[in-house]
């Protein structure tokens, strides 16, 4: 019988992994019928009918989001599943409040916002089908972080809008620089950590239970706290400044695993904090609100803006009072804008209010989950301090219209009015889609060693010539006689080798 033979190994081929891109479509059309719905139920608690542009308003939507989820499906389809639709239930909930609002002060600015929209998700799309690699950025770190320099020491040179520098306007255009330096300073962050985190992890004095750096360490921290304290000081900015430090620490704890960087970072935060806010009047004017908010009714003034956000939260009770039927909008400037989490404090009650950081919290889990799963230093650092920039964002927003820190003028992430906050957040989420994507793709198996090659023989030494026998009896006397003495000699191709050969010595 003829012996069978296994087949010839092939190529290694990736494991199989599930990609999820039908979940995610599914979720996307979700996300979208959701606000839909949402812009439907505004319109029949202000007129009574559903207004005749939602489906317009969710076409619209839905065609960003497919396309969306097509750059995904193409060029990053092992991405994680989630963090599409989250974005855009969460730019669709921003919609339908804006709109809301528009309707309560007559004005228009969901349409500008729904533009908006569109140029986020363009970005969105071409970070994610251009940028293939997310390790190609930590080449350009330093050009980053100078860029990021530039984008926040311009507006300081500017007029003040609205008691901060932050702005930078062309005729009736705004632009927010300090949102675009958040992701760069994260991209140099995280490659300047991943670079240096042995140096940075060692420890110095133990005090307590919080083991602090060592002093020569403290150049890094101390650099970032003195241009933290001076966008604080000539810009007038508390909430820029909160999270690009918080930002760095947090990225500096996950490198080196170390608390006392924390404790360092909370020391020097909080002096300069209280320091600006003790001597600068637009941000001394936020502590106070924040310790009496109330101070302004008992003055027979009125409520304040920050009184209207805590009665509006107030009167949402647990259920809310339904899209459309609130009142937040007697906080006057900036509802839409800083505020507009009151409104859906007060609409949607604490159920909705809670239902909504919870999307906030997953959209942050996820990110945390693909820097986890990432091998290298660089992308794990990347993936987790974008996260935290959302993370920190999301919590200095909500605890300053609650009253539970100084109100920072910062704006809800995809929620607030806004253009250069909502297309930095779709900046944001396409880099995490491309970090995930290379968290979640399969690996290629290890390639099996080849088979062992058969030993070598060493090769047998060659045997002199034997002396030719002479017919003459006499010389055949003569060569049988020995010789007298002979003298190894090495061969020069041998290299020293010990084959040798005999030489009659004259």
């Amino acid at each position: 019988m003829a012996a069978v033979t296994a087949p010839a190994p092939g190529p290694a081929s990736p494991q199989r992994v599930p990609t999820r891109r039908t979940t995610e479509l599914g979720l996307v059309l979700l996300a979208v019928l959701i606000a839909a719905f949402g812009y439907a139920d505004v319109g029949c608690a202000i007129d009574g009918r559903v207004p005749a542009d939602t489906a317009r308003y969710g076409i619209g939507l839905g065609v960003l989001a497919l396309l969306a989820h097509a750059a995904v499906r193409w060029r990053a389809r092992y991405a994680d599943p989630l963090l599409l639709p989250l974005a855009v239930l969460l730019n669709g909930l921003g919609l339908v409040v804006i709109y809301r609002l528009d309707r309560a002060t007559a004005t228009a600015s969901a349409p500008s916002q729904l533009v908006w929209s569109a140029i986020g998700v363009v970005l969105f799309i071409g970070v994610v089908l251009f940028l293939r690699d997310y390790r190609v950025l930590q080449r350009y770190a330093y050009v980053f972080a100078f860029c990021a320099i530039v984008l926040m020491v311009i507006p300081a040179f500017l007029p003040a809008v609205y008691g901060a520098k932050i702005w930078i306007k062309v005729g009736p255009l705004s632009f927010q620089p300090g949102e675009v330096a958040k992701i760069a300073l994260a991209v140099f962050f995280a490659a300047y950590l991943a670079a240096n985190r042995d140096a940075l992890a060692l420890t110095g004095r133990r005090i307590w239970v919080v083991e602090l750096p060592r002093g020569r360490d403290l150049g890094p921290i101390l650099v970032i706290w003195l241009l933290s304290s001076g966008v604080l000081f000539l810009e007038q900015d508390l909430g820029t400044c909160l999270i690009f430090f918080g930002m760095f620490v947090m990225m500096l704890y996950v490198a080196t695993g170390r608390t006392g960087w924390i404790a360092v970072g909370l020391v020097l935060v909080g002096l300069a904090v209280a320091v600006v806010g003790l001597f600068e009047p637009h941000v001394h004017s936020r502590f106070v609100d924040w310790l009496h908010p109330l101070a302004s009714i008992e003055a027979g003034q009125g409520a304040g803006q920050l009184a209207q956000s805590l009665f509006a939260f107030a009167a949402g009770g647990l259920l809310g009072t339904g899209l459309g039927q609130g009142h937040s909008y007697l906080i006057g400037f900036a509802v839409k804008s800083d505020w507009i989490l009151a409104t859906f404090g007060e609409e949607l009650g604490l159920v909705g209010l809670a239902a909504l950081l919870l999307v906030y919290a997953v959209l942050v889990v996820r990110g945390y989950r693909s820097g986890i799963l990432l091998q290298d230093p660089f992308g794990r650092l990347l993936s987790i301090g974008l996260a935290s920039l959302l993370a920190l964002q999301v919590f200095v927003v909500a605890a300053g219209v609650t009253d539970l820190i100084p109100l920072t003028g910062m704006t809800m992430p995809f929620l607030a009015q806004g253009g250069s906050s909502l297309v930095t957040n779709w900046i944001l989420v396409a880099l995490l889609i491309r970090t995930s994507h290379a968290a979640r793709r399969p690996a290629l198996p290890p390639v099996p060693p080849p088979p062992p090659a058969p030993p070598i023989r060493p090769a047998q030494p060659s045997q002199p010539p034997e002396p030719e026998r002479s017919q003459d009896p006499q010389q055949s006397q003569q060569s049988q006689e020995p010789h007298a003495s002979s003298e190894p000699r090495t061969s020069p191709e041998d290299g020293g080798d010990e084959q040798t050969q005999a030489v009659p010595k004259v």
